[in-house]
This record gives C-alpha cells, sequence and structure tokens, in this order.
C-alpha cells in the first residue's frame, strides 16, 4: 500500500498546527472573571427584551392578601432552597458561589421584569443557570401567585434561614385541632 505524501499532506500538517496554536492561545488566555458593568447591563437588557417571554402577559389574580400569602407559601416550598424564604437568599450558603449567582429577587434587575416575564421565567427557567423549569410542578394560578409574593417580598433576614440549612423556617400556621 502506498501513501501519498506530497505537497498537500505538508500544507495540512502546517494547518493542523496553525489550528492548534491558535487554539491553545485562545484557551490560555481566557478566564474566568466578573462581568463588567457594561457587559452586566447589555446582558440584562438583551435577557429583558429578546430571550425572556411573557412581557405582555397581565397577572388575573389581585395582589391581595390571600394571593400574596399563597405566593409564600408555595415559595417556602419550594423557591427557598435556592432564594431563601425572603426571596433574597438569606441562609443560602451556595447563593453567591453559582455562576451566574442567584439573584436576590428584590433587585432592581429582578423587579424591572414585567408580571408576564416573571411568570414566564418561573414556568420556563432560564438555561444555563441554574434556575430551573417549574411549569410541572405548579399550576398556572400558583405561578401567579408566586409573582404576587416576588413583588411583595419582606425585608431582607426578616424570615430567617431556611429550616434544610438549620434555621426555623416558616412559622407554621394552625391546623385545627388534633384528632385523639
Amino acid at each position: 500500500m502506498h501513501f501519498y505524501r506530497g505537497p498537500l499532506l505538508r500544507v495540512g500538517q502546517g494547518s493542523f498546527a496553525v489550528l492548534t496554536a491558535a487554539a491553545l492561545l485562545v484557551f490560555a488566555g481566557c478566564s474566568v472573571r466578573t462581568p463588567g458593568k457594561v457587559e452586566t447591563s447589555f446582558m440584562q437588557s438583551a435577557k429583558r427584551r429578546l430571550t425572556i417571554g411573557g412581557r405582555s402577559d397581565m397577572n388575573p389574580l389581585r395582589a391581595d392578601e390571600e394571593n400574596i400569602h399563597a405566593g409564600q407559601r408555595i415559595f417556602g416550598s419550594y423557591c427557598m432552597v435556592c432564594h431563601g424564604l425572603d426571596g433574597q437568599n438569606t441562609g443560602v450558603p451556595f447563593a453567591d458561589h453559582m455562576s451566574p449567582p442567584v439573584p436576590e429577587l428584590s433587585s432592581p434587575t429582578i423587579q424591572a421584569y414585567t408580571d408576564g416575564q416573571l411568570h414566564w421565567i418561573i414556568r420556563n427557567g432560564i438555561f444555563p443557570s441554574g434556575m430551573p423549569a417549574s411549569k410541572e410542578i405548579f399550576r398556572d394560578d400558583e405561578t401567579w401567585q408566586l409573582v404576587l409574593y416576588i413583588r411583595h417580598l419582606p425585608a431582607k433576614g426578616s424570615l430567617g434561614e431556611p429550616e434544610v440549612y438549620g434555621g426555623e423556617g416558616l412559622p407554621q400556621e394552625p391546623r385545627g385541632r388534633e384528632v385523639k
């Protein structure tokens, strides 16, 4: 069997060497760093305007005490693992160490989303962040109640730490008389 070892192979080898060197330079020059203000602002704006759906959807529920409290109960059963009981990461040991970090839901960035966008984010999640989709977990009205709770978050730290991280969790509601 005879292999051709003419000029084409040499060009191929040279091209491979150049591509390998370029790849090494690119990857060696890359380092993980926190994005600057301009990068962050650009990405937040793009996300708000282009990638997050539901922009014009309106919350069909009233922002009354019953719906906000229902949203708080739902939040305390699922969302608190990443966002804390108060939505501001209180007591969540890994919140600042994720990439991207878990956002405080009271932040201007999160509060700038429309109700419909918050609803969309809760239902669909945000890939590739740690925000999971929950459309299979919550009914639509429960998702809207979560949005209401996010709009009416308590003061940071006022609810303590989640029980799962050593805190006391949400105060227990009376459950009626016990049957003996």
